[in-house]
C-alpha cells in the first residue's frame, strides 16, 4: 500500500447491499485515504431505502440518476463519467470501484493505463473480467466478522482448508518459485505481491487466514524462515518450497 493515497470511492448503489458498509470502510482504508466518496442509484426506488440512513454516518455522497430506459443501465453510465472527470481533475492517484458489475471492465482497464491504483470490492458472483482488470479485487463476504460466533473462528479454519485446491497451490509454488534466490528463499512481501498480480482477487481470508503468513505455514508443502532485520524490532519472513 502507498501510504499517502489519495482515494476516490466510487459505489454502485443498484448492485451493492447496505449491510457490508461498515467493513467495506474500514478494508478500504488499509490502501488509502477516501477523498471522494460518492454513491450512485435513483433514490426515488424503493430498493435502495436502507442506504439513505448510513450515507451521512459514513460522509459518502448520494448521486442521482433516473433510470430514463427501461433496461439501460443509466447509473453505470453516471459512475463512468463521473470516474474520468475525477481522473482529469488529478485529485487522486487511486480509485476503488465496488460493483458486482462486468460492465466496469473498460473503466478499471482504463483508469490502469493512465497509472491510477485500481481496488474493485464486489461479491463473489463478480464475473472475471472486472476483477482482472483491477490492481486488486476484495470479495465483500470476506469482510463479515463472523469471529464472535461461538466456534466460529475454528469453524471457518478449519472447513476453509479445504479450499486449498491444487491450481491454488500450484500458484502458491510457482510464485515462490519465480521471487526466489538462487538457493530457493523467497522474500513472502514479493511473493504476495506477485501472486496478486497473477490473481487479483487472491486473498488469504478466502481460506481463513487473516494474513498471508499463517496461510504458508498451514500447508506442508513450504519452509518457513523469519530472518531478523538491521536495527528493527521486525522480523523478515522468508519462504522456500520444499
Amino acid at each position: 500500500m502507498i501510504q499517502d493515497t489519495k482515494l476516490a470511492v466510487l459505489i454502485d448503489g443498484d448492485n451493492i447491499p447496505s449491510k457490508y458498509i461498515k467493513e467495506m470502510m474500514e478494508e478500504i482504508t488499509k490502501y488509502g485515504t477516501p477523498t471522494i466518496k460518492r454513491i450512485y442509484g435513483d433514490w426515488t426506488k424503493p430498493h435502495l431505502s436502507k442506504w439513505k440512513n448510513i450515507l451521512l454516518e459514513n460522509a459518502i455522497t448520494p448521486i442521482q440518476q433516473y433510470a430514463y430506459t427501461t433496461g439501460k443501465n443509466a447509473t453505470d453510465s453516471a459512475m463512468i463519467i463521473d470516474a474520468m472527470d475525477i481522473l482529469y481533475s488529478e485529485k487522486v492517484n487511486g480509485f476503488c470501484l465496488v460493483s458486482s458489475d462486468s460492465d466496469f471492465t473498460k473503466l478499471a482497464t482504463r483508469l490502469r493505463e493512465a497509472g491510477m491504483h485500481v481496488y474493485g470490492i464486489g461479491e463473489k458472483k463478480t464475473p472475471d473480467p472486472f476483477i482482472v482488470a483491477c490492481d486488486k479485487f476484495i470479495y465483500l463476504e470476506i469482510l463479515k466478522n463472523d469471529d464472535d460466533k461461538p466456534g466460529g473462528k475454528g469453524k471457518t479454519k478449519k472447513a476453509n482448508l479445504y479450499n486449498i485446491t491444487p491450481k491454488v497451490i500450484r500458484l502458491l509454488k510457482n510464485s515462490v518459485d519465480d521471487a526466489a534466490d538462487e538457493d530457493g528463499w523467497a522474500f513472502l512481501g514479493d511473493v504476495g505481491s506477485l501472486i496478486l498480480k497473477k490473481q487479483p482477487n487472491f486473498d488469504s481470508r478466502n481460506f481463513g487466514f487473516e494474513k498471508l503468513t499463517p496461510l504458508f505455514k498451514s500447508l506442508d508443502t513450504f519452509e518457513i524462515e523469519q530472518r531478523e532485520k538491521n536495527n528493527s524490532r521486525f522480523k523478515l519472513i522468508y519462504v522456500k518450497n520444499k
